[in-house]
């Protein structure tokens, strides 16, 4: 599953995959992986990408379009 959104989400407020990388506390070459899907997201993850957007975890997952 490729996580577009997550992308989307970081390029909206123009952050850098290092950027992010840092405030999830991981390399950015793993958060590159969340994004391209080649690593799956783990919970812990997932909850503080929903936390720092301010948005579901059903819409980074493409569960929703809702935010």
């Amino acid at each position: 599953m490729k996580y577009q959104r997550i992308r989307d989400l970081r390029e909206d407020k123009d952050l850098t995959q290092k950027q992010m990388g840092e405030i999830l506390s991981c390399s950015q070459r793993v958060y590159s992986n969340y994004e391209r899907g080649d690593l799956d997201i783990p919970t812990e993850i997932l909850i503080k990408l929903a936390d720092f957007y301010e948005v579901s975890i059903d819409y980074i997952l493409n569960r929703t379009d809702k935010k």
